[in-house]
């Protein structure tokens, strides 16, 4: 049986997949309808389902596995299912939503063991103590929750692995540029994401939550720096605490992209760098893996709506 990444265009197949999202909206016509989310482990695909009841709507809830029959349409360029058939799936059928999560290419143990070893270069005795302190206070979170909903590194493990990649980015560019100091862009690096373990509902059905909505992962992770120093009594207007919290504050760039502040340090302004990169290379890839040589990619929101071609014999 195919997977969701190996469909053509206009290609009629029933799989069993999981609702990764189902967001309830209005049609024109005051009709409520439901914009799924489908996924299994090679990708996702979008599907509307028009005219839904009120029992559908609680039928079909984010984290259940369907029976989808359908059709891949494009619609603007983007993969879309037409969707002509759909039932939960049985209990004597693949029901277990687990079998259907794209996850992280290295194995968690194979991160833990990465970032740990990370944390013995991190040679400033606050950073140290503070990444330490919030790495154990979220552990399991840190290594299973995805890095976004949608976008780049939303899938399991996402998190911890845009981070081990974005370290990986950072070491070559310390052996590059030995001015950068290594400890606070190693220290940066690994907290800049980890508000969104609160941001965030978790890998399955992946939802904002409130406060991640209403406040935002690096407000989130600034609050956490400041109650890490309280527990391990640290003064958080201490000057190596504050470029700490400079650097996750800082990292989205700009102001109309969510930093508070723009970076004002250099190694400030090469996480933020190595951050975009490293998104722009995830969704890039994940698009590209789903296109055929000589043709183009679907629009990829997280870049401009920007479409790539992938070149055929070269």
């Amino acid at each position: 049986m195919k997977k969701l990444r190996e469909l053509t265009v206009e290609e009629e197949f029933q799989l069993f997949v999981l609702i990764k999202n189902a967001d309830v909206r209005m049609a024109k016509n005051g009709k409520p309808f439901i914009a799924f989310t489908f996924q299994d482990t090679t990708g996702t695909i979008d599907g509307k389902f028009w005219g839904a009841t009120e029992e559908e709507i609680a039928r079909y809830e984010a984290g259940r596995v369907v029976l989808l029959a359908g059709k891949k349409e494009l619609y603007q360029g983007n993969p879309q299912v037409k969707i002509t058939q759909l039932r939960l799936a049985r209990t004597e059928e693949p029901s277990e939503p687990t079998l259907y999560m794209e996850r992280a290419p290295l194995k968690k143990e194979e991160m833990e063991a990465e970032i740990s070893q990370t944390l013995f270069e991190i040679t400033n005795p606050h950073w140290n103590r503070i990444v330490r302190y919030l790495l154990t206070k979220y552990q399991k979170e840190f290594f299973d929750y995805p890095a976004a909903k949608r976008n780049h590194h939303a899938f399991a493990s996402g998190l911890a692995f845009h981070t081990i990649t974005m370290l990986r980015l950072g070491k070559a560019l310390v052996k590059e540029y030995p001015e950068l100091n290594a400890s606070l862009l190693y220290a940066g690096i690994i907290l800049h994401d980890l508000g969104k373990v609160i941001e965030l509902s978790g890998a399955m059905a992946t939802e904002y939550t409130l406060v991640g909505n209403l406040v935002g992962h690096l407000v989130l992770v600034d609050e956490e720096i400041t109650k890490a120093c309280l527990a391990l009594k640290i003064d958080d207007q201490a000057e190596d605490v504050v470029v700490l919290r400079h650097m996750v504050l800082a990292h989205h760039g700009l102001l109309e992209y969510g930093s508070p502040v723009r970076p004002r340090i250099m190694e400030a302004e090469i996480l933020h760098q190595i951050d975009l990169m490293d998104a722009s290379m995830q969704m890039m890839l994940t698009s590209i893996r789903q296109t055929a040589p000589g043709e183009y990619t679907e629009r990829i929101f997280g870049m401009d709506n920007r479409s790539f071609y992938v070149p055929k014999d070269i």
